[in-house]
């Protein structure tokens, strides 16, 4: 790999504006991506995610705005972005019959200064399928192929966009350590996705996209902070306790109890709250259990709508 660039950001966004006939996709969106991190981005569906990063990557000219990628210009200096970002579609495909060994191959042929493909192979757990036709491979495989693909041209920014679709659930955890990986050798990586405990798990920052602008951007655990989601604090009581110890704390709104079992709905410091409460009125809280807020509820917050995670797997459900 490249050494990687210091003293700038990877990525600049700014004032970014995308319409499509009277449709405005992408409206005033600014961001910057810095050196060595992965950004995250989220957001409801045609929040103009994709947009946002196909004008990154020089694959749609936006109406207005400015777009730096690595101090170069995607639209000017089409050609020397190309040797320098790597892409992995939202979906991709490619011959059946071609071999993992011959498409990372003729892939590297197109870029002067290439990576090794064959480290690639290793890094990304595919040398045992260097022989295998792309048809037979698991869906996991062929998003590792769809990676290495992305980094064959030694990039110093990736764009990896629905990175584990369609990834049983410890297909996609492997490919979050790949990725880390990844990020650990000097490539700064964009990642779209839907899945909240994704973009929590890999991303530094996230910008939270709705309805064509940035609606908050922050590491993810200030944007669960910032969102001021709903807490809750399960327990039973040692001995009898009065209600109103509980629901006049200024933390608290909602006091519930359910066949000996007291659940406490509130925001902010609820459990330093609840529990000074309870030492008080000389009270130990048994079987004790705090539901903690996540990037799904922050989501929510931000966009106004369940991430579609969420509704995925709720359907699934029904």
């Amino acid at each position: 790999m490249r050494p990687r660039l210091r003293g700038m950001n990877a990525v600049e966004v700014r004032d970014l504006h995308q319409r499509y006939g009277g449709h405005v996709a992408v409206d005033d969106v600014s961001f910057t991506v810095e050196e060595g991190e992965i950004f995250g981005i989220i957001g409801p569906n045609g929040a103009g995610k994709t947009t946002t990063v196909e004008c990154i990557a020089g694959l749609r000219t936006p109406d207005s705005g400015s777009i730096s990628v690595l101090g170069l210009d995607p639209i000017k200096d089409r050609a020397e972005v190309r040797e320098r970002l790597g892409v992995q579609p939202q979906e991709s495909s490619f011959p059946d019959a071609i071999k993992v060994a011959e498409a990372l191959e003729l892939y590297s042929s197109f870029y002067r200064e290439p990576a090794d493909w064959r480290e690639l192979m290793e890094l990304l757990n595919l040398t045992e399928k260097r022989d295998t036709r792309y048809k037979s491979l698991s869906g996991g495989q062929k998003q590792r192929l769809s990676i290495a693909l992305a980094l064959v041209g030694d990039p110093k920014v990736a764009i990896l966009d629905e990175l584990t679709t369609g990834l049983d659930p410890q297909a996609r955890r492997d490919t979050w350590s790949l990725i880390e990986r990844v990020r650990d050798r000097g490539v700064t990586i964009l990642l779209v996705t839907h899945f909240m405990d994704e973009a929590e798990r890999l991303s530094d920052r996230i910008a939270v996209i709705d309805s064509g602008r940035v609606a908050a951007l922050d590491t993810p655990a200030g944007l669960i902070a910032r969102a001021n989601t709903v807490r809750q604090v399960r327990f039973r009581v040692s001995q009898p306790l009065d209600r109103s110890v509980l629901t006049e704390l200024p933390d608290v709104t909602d006091v519930a109890i359910a066949e000996g079992r007291w659940l406490v709905t509130g925001r902010g410091e609820l459990l330093s709250s609840v529990a000074g409460a309870l030492a008080r009125a000389q009270v130990v809280a048994r079987d004790l259990r705090v539901d903690r807020s996540n990037l799904d509820d922050a989501f929510m917050a931000f966009t106004g709508r369940a991430p579609r995670s969420a509704q995925l797997s709720e359907r699934a459900v029904d």
